[in-house]
């Protein structure tokens, strides 16, 4: 049995990566600081079905705190740290953009440190395609990412920054893995996906800000969370996309969900967001190479299921607010 800090574990893709690591055998330190930046009724809701595996352990902590990281470390020995802590959200990014970089920057560093002093000898560090704003498509690693266009995408590449540093200093054997768009059942109330399927349940009209033409290289939560587990092997210092390989326009994507809820949306435009990025696409030939890792759950399946997770649980996702 292998022991690993997740933090984020309450996240959407922490919880979903916790309960692969459960399942395979291992044990997961979890910790998270159940910010309330949107509904925790989500977040206790991933938390208490983690809690159900002997081997998960949860403790409520900020990756900020670096003396309650510390007194973590002394007590556990850990085989890898994966850091799915993040302040997430382009344009709520706009408005607080101090808490990104404390998060997002301070808390990595202070992860890295305590990698550092004891000796963990792999770390894991989520990241995010909003890096390649502007780039030509698909998007490859190898692509200069310098002029991030918002203070989330500039909190990452800080974080990516600091842990280039600590591996060349230090050793530290460091996998950086870029999400492209990540869906799924119980997913973020402030993404495309789980909006749009609460309003048009609920017959409401929701926002498409641009033309709508925009599109996303979707990419399912299960999918995303065995990539970031194969990312646990030693690779000494990679960036490695993680996403679909196929991007679809955000009007497919509001086609899949209107079918799968038998209703028809409500749509009213708005001008397009300066910080967003009108299109992705990953190219995944290095997680194909490194990792053996490949997508296998298709938007028109994970729609499906991510669909029949919100009927499942409607009783009490009608009270989660939107984040729009």
């Amino acid at each position: 049995m292998k022991t690993y800090l997740l933090t984020g574990s309450a996240g959407f893709i922490g919880s979903k990566t916790a309960e692969m690591l459960l399942q395979s055998g291992n044990r997961v330190i979890g910790i998270d600081n159940l910010n309330d930046y949107y509904d925790v009724r989500l977040k206790r809701y991933r938390l208490n079905a983690l809690k159900r595996h002997r081997s998960f352990i949860f403790r409520q902590i900020d990756i900020e705190n670096l003396s309650s990281l510390r007194k973590l470390f002394k007590h556990y020995k850990f085989d890898a740290i994966l850091n799915l802590a993040a302040r997430a959200g382009v344009r709520y990014s706009m408005s607080h953009p101090h808490v990104y970089f404390t998060t997002n920057v301070m808390g990595t560093l202070n992860l890295l440190e305590l990698a550092k002093e004891f000796k963990v000898k792999k770390f894991i560090l989520a990241s995010t395609s909003s890096l390649y704003a502007g780039q030509k498509m698909p998007f490859d690693e190898k692509l200069p990412v310098n002029t991030p266009i918002s203070p989330y995408a500039a909190s990452k590449k800080g974080a990516e920054a600091a842990c280039y540093a600590y591996h060349h200093l230090y050793g530290i054997d460091v996998s950086i893995v870029r999400y492209f768009t990540v869906y799924g059942p119980a997913g973020r109330p402030d993404m495309s996906i789980f909006i749009f399927m609460k309003m048009i349940d609920e017959g409401k009209t929701m926002p498409i800000f641009g033309d709508g033409a925009q599109s996303r290289d979707f990419t399912y939560v299960d999918d995303i969370a065995r990539g970031t587990i194969k990312a646990i092997k030693k690779v000494g210092f990679k960036v490695i996309n993680l996403g679909g390989n196929h991007p679809y326009g955000l009007m497919d994507m509001v086609g899949l969900i209107e079918k799968n809820l038998g209703k028809k949306a409500k749509i009213a435009h708005k001008p397009f967001h300066i910080a967003d990025i009108k299109a992705t696409w990953a190219n995944i030939n290095e997680a194909k190479k490194v990792l053996g890792w490949k997508p296998t759950i298709s938007l028109e399946e994970g729609i499906k299921r991510t669909t029949d997770w919100y009927l499942e649980n409607k009783s009490w996702l009608k009270k989660v607010k939107l984040d729009i």
